[in-house]
């Protein structure tokens, strides 16, 4: 039995990224008509055509499906596997890393974390990216070094390492009738409320926690983040629920309470993708973070 052809590898996987012979063989610097015999060449050793027409495209069968995230591993491995080891001086290194995190992570974590890259790394410098949404491309791509924030689906590569568990609490303002007594379901379900959604979803959790109790609150607005959701209840009889540990600067001089109904503690948790898992300075960066981190507990 004849060996495989490894190099066939990362012509499949790149087959396989791209969707068109003539983007991977852009990206291969081969002509159009070498990628195509080498398309040839793995339909005849996968027994499988991967890649069929429709209409003025290519769009891979389910056995492409299948190999795409193990070809995509198996050569991120070959190159870490090569990849020569160095030391890593945070001195001397000079590099922009770009995070990708909520407003609450960067007022909360980022005083901290800027400073102790600053002390280390005096020539690193650091780019906050809004958090839009949870695509993951952006990280294969390596335009985003590192995401922080509640994993959702973001593909079998993706690695992640949780850094803390965050719960939900009430804030109101100074003087607030909340502040007195004790906040039961009831008391709390019948405020004026400010509801967090990225998507201006005015039900979630919180709602259909108190469903369950038969209670419903009154969503007076809806807003995009947790700052503005302070700031609105900083200032008025609203009723702000936050995550603590994302917003203990930002509720100073406020007052803070448990929901009286049960919500899950999300975990929050740092993404990379493989191809940067061994890079040295990537290393480091994963550890200020998480550092930082726990120091905050």
């Amino acid at each position: 039995m004849s060996s495989p052809d490894l190099n066939l590898l990362v012509a499949l996987d790149v087959l396989l990224t791209e969707g068109s012979v003539a983007r991977a063989a852009f990206r291969l610097r081969l002509s159009p008509s070498a990628m195509s015999r080498t398309l040839a060449r793995l339909r005849e050793a996968t027994g499988d055509p991967l890649l069929v027409r429709a209409g003025r495209g290519l769009v891979p069968t389910p056995r492409a499906q299948e190999l795409q995230q193990q070809a995509g591993r198996v050569v991120q491995d070959a190159e870490t596997l090569l990849r020569p080891a160095r030391l890593l001086n945070p001195a001397s290194l000079d590099r922009i890393f770009t995070l990708r995190t909520n407003e609450s992570f960067v007022e909360e974590f980022a005083p901290r974390l800027v400073a102790r890259i600053e002390a280390e790394a005096p020539r690193v410098r650091l780019r906050f990216a809004p958090k839009f949404d949870k695509d993951v491309t952006s990280l294969r791509e390596a335009a985003i070094d590192l995401e922080i924030g509640v994993a959702g689906e973001t593909g079998p590569e993706m690695r992640i390492q949780a850094l803390f568990r965050d719960r939900f609490i009430g804030a109101v303002r100074a003087g607030h009738p909340l502040s007195n007594g004790i906040v039961t379901a009831e008391r709390y379900a019948s405020g004026r409320h400010i509801s967090v959604s990225r998507r201006g979803r005015e039900r979630g959790p919180i709602d259909e926690a108190l469903e369950r109790l038969g209670l419903q609150r009154t969503v007076a607005c809806m807003v995009a983040g947790f700052s503005a959701t302070l700031a609105l209840a900083r200032a008025s009889d609203l009723i702000a629920s936050v995550p603590e540990r994302h917003t203990e600067g930002a509720r100073t001089g406020m007052h803070s309470f448990p929901l009286p109904v049960a919500t899950v503690e999300v975990t929050i948790s740092m993404l990379w993708h493989p191809r940067l898992d061994a890079d040295p300075a990537q290393r480091w960066l994963r550890d200020c973070v998480r550092e930082v981190c726990a120091a905050s507990r």
